[in-house]
């Protein structure tokens, strides 16, 4: 009796350790309008191994649970590449969005991969782009999987925009 309660408590001390080493990092300021934009999350997270995503739509944030921080930021960057942005809790887990976006001003910009399941995702890409100076309309809608932008407005400001929206996308030709 005393080598199985050993051992169990050998067995339960390993179990914690084991969640212990666990990454957690929480992202905040994810457009997370819809179920579609939750599906969209945990259907870009499943590809990294043994990753957990769990969303507050409400709150707009996701907690990713990673078996360590090199998968933690796997996720990150597959969120990025599902067109979704957000802020981390996590100094370390780094959101960079690799748009492509050059610096000067142009009057017309193809943006590929933002992610647009709903009317409410392309409501958030309106509002964002509204706040960009010299920008006179866009053609986003839902399940594009591009849109132009069209005025005379800095692209690098349109990515800003996006990402505040909680959202981010590649410049294309």
């Amino acid at each position: 009796m005393k080598k199985v309660t050993s051992l169990a408590a050998v067995v339960i001390a390993l179990s914690f350790q084991a969640s212990a080493a666990d990454t957690t990092v929480k992202l905040s300021h994810v457009h997370l309008c819809c179920n579609g934009c939750v599906k969209g999350v945990e259907k870009a997270v499943s590809g990294v191994n043994g990753v957990k995503a769990q969303t507050d739509k409400d709150a707009g944030t996701v907690t990713l649970t990673a078996p360590d921080h090199d998968a933690a930021q796997k996720a990150a960057d597959a969120l990025i590449a599902a067109g979704y942005f957000g802020k981390s809790d996590d100094a370390t887990i780094k959101l960079k969005a690799k748009s492509g976006a050059k610096k000067g001003k142009t009057q017309s910009l193809k943006v590929n991969g933002v992610h647009l399941c709903c009317a409410k995702c392309v409501t958030a890409v309106t509002d964002a782009l509204g706040k960009v100076d010299g920008v006179k309309g866009n053609t986003a809608a839902k399940g594009a999987e591009s849109f132009e932008v069209t005025g005379d407005f800095k692209p690098k400001d349109v990515i800003k925009q996006l990402n505040k929206a909680g959202l981010t996308g590649k410049v294309g030709n």
